[in-house]
C-alpha cells in the first residue's frame, strides 16, 4: 500500500511540475500577435530573420569592415560599439545584429555556436561585404568569434575577443585550473551553469523560480568588481535608457534569448577553442583578445591558460579593469584602434 501510495504521489508531483518546466512559445517579430519590428532585417536560408544596424562610414568606402556580436542580454544597440569619430577616423563600417532570440531577430532552437557563425557569414554575403571581413565579440559574443575561428575562419580578415565568456568544461582547461575559476563565482552563479551544462530542460524553470537564488547578471545582481562599479555608476543617469534596451532584448521572450545563450555557451561544445590553429599562419591577419585582471565576472586565471594554449593570439591584459571594459569609453577607443590598426594605444583617461 506504501509503495502506490508512493506511486501515486510521484505521478502527482511531476504532473504538477511539469507544466512549470515548459518554457512559454516565443512571442516572434511580425507574427499574429507577437511584436513588431523596427529595422532592417534580412532573411536567411532556412526562412529566419537577422536584424541588424548599421554603424560608421560606408561599406563600399571602407577600409576595414567589421561584423560585431553583442554580450549577454545586450542587443545589436550595445555600446561597445566605437563612437562615429572613432569609426570615421579609422574608415571603419560596423554592422552589429541581434543574435538569435534576442531583439528582433527571430529564435533558433537548434542555435549552436557553429549556427551563429554560419549567421555572421550569411549576414556578410547579403550585405555584400566581400570575401573578407573582421569579427569582434563582447563577453558572450565571444563564442560567436569562437565559431567563426572554427566554421569559417576562410572568411575572417582579423578576429578580436573582448572579456569572453568562457566555459569551464572545455577539455582543454586542467581540472584544479577550472575549478579554481569556477569556485571565484557566486554559489548562485555555480549551480546555474551547472543546470545549463547537465539539466538544459530546467534552465527556463530555474532561472524564473522565486525559491532560491537564480543566475546573478538574470537578476541584475552581477558580481562587480570595484573598476566594473565605476563604470557602470558612469551610465547610471541612463538607468531608463538601459531598462528599455533590456526590455527590448527579450522582447520575444526570456527563453529564447537568455536561457538558449546559458545552454548553448555553457553546454558541450563541437569542438575545444584550445585545439584550434592559426587561421594567418603567413600573417595576413591576427586574432586579439583583451582581458581586465579586475574581472569577476569571468576569471583572468583561465583566459592567459587559453592565451598560453594559443601562442597565435595577440592577448591584452589589461591592469585595474574588471569585464565592463568596452562600456568605458577610454578603453573602448583603445581596443577598437588597436584592433584594427596594429598600433598599441595608450588609454587616455577622461
Amino acid at each position: 500500500m506504501l509503495g502506490k501510495v508512493l506511486v501515486v504521489l510521484l505521478v502527482a508531483g511531476l504532473a504538477w511540475a511539469f507544466p512549470a518546466l515548459l518554457p512559454p512559445p516565443p512571442k516572434i517579430c511580425g507574427s499574429p500577435g507577437g511584436p513588431t519590428f523596427t529595422g532592417p532585417r534580412i532573411k536567411l536560408r532556412d526562412g529566419r530573420h537577422l536584424a541588424y544596424r548599421e554603424h560608421g562610414v560606408p561599406k563600399d568606402t571602407a577600409k576595414y569592415k567589421v561584423i560585431y556580436a553583442h554580450s549577454f542580454g545586450s542587443t545589436r544597440y550595445e555600446s561597445a560599439i566605437a563612437p562615429l569619430e572613432t569609426l570615421e577616423e579609422l574608415g571603419v563600417y560596423v554592422v552589429s545584429f541581434d543574435r538569435p532570440g534576442y531583439g528582433e531577430s527571430d529564435p533558433h532552437p537548434k542555435r549552436t555556436i557553429q549556427t551563429t557563425a554560419l549567421d555572421m557569414e550569411e549576414l556578410a554575403d547579403q550585405l555584400g561585404l566581400g570575401p573578407k571581413f573582421y569579427v569582434m565579440g563582447f563577453s558572450m559574443g565571444g563564442h560567436s568569434v569562437w565559431g567563426c575561428l572554427k566554421y569559417i575562419p576562410d572568411r575572417l580578415a582579423g578576429a578580436a575577443l573582448v572579456a569572453p565568456v568562457v566555459n569551464y568544461w572545455w577539455p582543454g582547461f586542467p581540472a584544479n585550473l577550472s575549478k579554481e575559476g569556477y569556485n571565484v563565482q557566486l554559489p548562485q552563479d555555480q549551480w546555474a551553469l551547472r543546470v545549463a551544462h547537465y539539466a538544459p530542460w530546467l534552465v527556463y524553470w530555474w532561472n524564473t523560480q522565486k525559491w532560491f537564488p537564480y543566475n546573478s547578471v538574470i537578476a541584475g545582481k552581477a558580481k562587480l568588481s570595484p573598476p566594473d562599479l565605476e563604470v557602470a555608476s558612469a551610465f547610471a543617469e541612463n538607468a531608463s535608457e538601459r531598462q528599455k534596451l533590456e526590455e527590448y532584448a527579450v522582447k520575444q521572450g526570456v527563453f529564447e534569448s537568455l536561457h538558449r545563450d546559458m545552454m548553448v555557451g555553457f553546454g558541450k561544445w563541437d569542438f575545444d577553442p584550445m585545439d584550434l590553429k592559426n587561421p594567418f599562419p603567413n600573417g595576413e591577419g591576427s586574432v586579439h583578445l583583451w582581458h581586465g585582471d579586475q574581472d569577476w565576472v569571468v576569471p583572468v586565471i583561465l583566459q592567459r591558460y587559453v592565451a598560453e594554449r594559443l601562442p597565435w593570439i595577440h592577448y591584452h591584459e589589461l591592469p585595474n579593469v574588471g569585464h565592463l571594459v568596452m562600456h568605458d569609453p577610454a578603453m573602448k577607443e583603445v581596443v577598437w584602434k588597436t584592433f584594427l590598426t596594429g598600433k598599441k594605444e595608450q588609454r587616455v583617461h577622461s
